[in-house]
């Protein structure tokens, strides 16, 4: 009694902003029917002053009501073998020179199994038990459960995985119509949409939160192969993964997907995979069981400044064809290394993440209209759009040319002709004109330009190099403060490294 006491006298002394900060951290001064009232009767604040905020509550209420029947939570086991621990001196590389790795291929040592279990969020698609979720939460498991919001338990079968956008479809037997999701349209989505994150972190079943999208189009971030996240700071955490992102319409418009974290926890940086991506890959798993994607067969990075002055482009637009894959249909087309990519059937192409996409979506066997710049001359090519091979389907990042800063071309490099034991060591042909990096200075400027110990420089500043002599001799042309643009050969693959005082 004298607690309730003290609480009601307490409310004289409130201000406003307390009071509004109440409503949004969860203090139960206000509900959506009555109003706080102080000692002598007459509401603290007037309906009227907190009307907006009350409405936004109330919103919140019917679309968690809405939604959540058709949230689920997915547990899943997974058979896993890993080799067996090794003592430290067995990585040391002087140890494997001489003894290789007893534990490895081959040895006789079988490889240790152990039991992994998960946990990950989902959504219902259809009533008749479909569910989309992440393909991280799925991947091997041999067991995969899933918790319905009235707390039945369901064993699921996978459907089918796209690990290039990790997304999964799984589908459970209900006797029963479950409940399911509206689908939303994330063209609609804009920097600042308030938006409810769902799911299950940590296992804390059918959990909302609240916040507003970030940024769209986060890409390159090193999390999937085909990126184009919406990035909010509705708290996602481990166990969110798979859940929907819901507008204030109650339709989904992304799927919880990653987060950025330093401690493995929420820090204000979620990822969600736009609803217009999963539709379509849900729906080439579904009617497909697996998603085919278009291919040029082409190296791609973005135009930097100074990439854009090397080419005398006018603009730093585009996409820098940085090579072109042999037997590829780019190849049929004509496309070379060293075009710059403007415009696919007539739309402005953004960044070498925009044309994938793009491309991605062309069905195979279809002619796309390429804008290209060459040597100055702007020009049309028809490309016929080929089908992503499996063998490339898990490989086919871009490399992009990383910036770097340095004064003179040479420092902190240490290179070599391209002599026969060299190019049979890296497997490099002998119509293959270059100068082989054999070192470079840790802490050096070019080693933050990205160049690496078995690189090959092919061009300097796009003159071609063929030997030690002549990469001196164009370096030696270089102004010690000059942007300089590298084209280096990796793993069979051209890229431009641009670096620049």
């Amino acid at each position: 009694m004298r607690e309730k006491e003290q609480n009601k006298s307490g409310l004289k002394n409130l201000s406003l902003a307390a009071l509004l900060t109440g409503l949004f951290i969860g203090f139960p001064f206000f509900s959506t029917t009555a109003l706080a009232v102080a000692a002598n009767g007459d509401p603290v604040v007037s309906e009227k002053d907190v009307a907006a905020g009350l409405a936004l509550q109330k919103s919140f209420e019917a679309i968690s009501r809405a939604v959540l029947p058709a949230v689920v939570n997915i547990s899943t086991t997974a058979l896993v073998s890993t080799s067996p621990h090794l003592p430290p001196m067995f990585d040391d590389p002087f140890f494997k020179r001489f003894f290789g790795n007893p534990f490895g291929p081959g040895s006789g040592q079988p490889p240790q199994k152990h039991v992994e279990r998960s946990l990950g969020s989902g959504f219902i698609i259809s009533s008749d038990g479909t569910i989309v979720t992440n393909n991280h939460v799925v991947k091997n498991a041999t067991k995969v459960t899933v918790l319905l919001s009235n707390k039945k338990s369901y064993q699921a079968k996978v459907i089918g995985t796209d690990p290039m956008t990790d997304i999964a479809v799984i589908k459970i037997n209900s006797r029963t119509p479950l409940p399911v999701v509206t689908w939303g349209d994330s063209k609609n989505v804009d920097v600042g949409t308030i938006v409810l994150a769902m799911g299950s972190p940590f296992g804390l079943t059918q959990s909302v939160t609240m916040g507003i999208v970030s940024a769209l189009k986060r890409s390159n971030m090193g999390i999937e192969q085909y990126e184009n996240f919406i990035q909010t700071d509705a708290a996602i955490n481990p166990g969110n993964s798979g859940g929907p992102l819901v507008n204030l319409r109650g339709e989904v418009v992304g799927m919880n997907t990653a987060i950025y974290t330093t401690n493995g926890g929420y820090e204000g940086i979620g990822f969600a995979i736009p609803v217009t991506m999963v539709r379509q890959v849900v729906q080439d798993l579904i009617s497909k069981g697996k998603v085919v994607r278009g291919w040029l067969g082409i190296s791609i990075q973005n135009v930097t400044p100074v990439i854009a002055k090397q080419f005398d482009l006018k603009k730093n637009s585009g996409v820098l064809v940085s090579d072109v894959l042999p037997g590829s249909p780019a190849e049929s087309a004509r496309l070379r290394r060293g075009d710059v990519i403007t415009a696919l059937n007539g739309m402005a192409v953004e960044d070498a993440n925009d044309l994938r996409m793009h491309v991605a979506r062309i069905p195979p066997g279809k002619t796309a209209a390429l804008t290209v710049v060459r040597s100055g001359r702007t020009m049309t090519i028809d490309v016929k759009v080929g089908e992503l091979p499996k063998k490339l389907a898990m490989n086919n990042r871009h490399r992009e040319g990383s910036t770097g800063n340095f004064n003179n071309v040479l420092k902190g490099l240490r290179i070599l002709d391209l002599n026969g034991e060299i190019r049979q060591q890296l497997g490099i042909s002998p119509d293959v004109h270059g100068v082989v990096i054999q070192a470079v200075q840790p802490g050096s400027a070019v080693e933050a330009a990205g160049l690496r110990r078995g690189d090959i420089i092919v061009e300097v500043d796009r003159k071609s190099v063929r030997s030690v002599a002549g990469f001196v001799r164009i370096a030696r042309r270089i102004p010690a403060e000059a942007e300089v643009l590298l084209t280096i050969l990796h793993d069979g693959r051209h890229s431009y490294v641009s670096v620049s005082p």
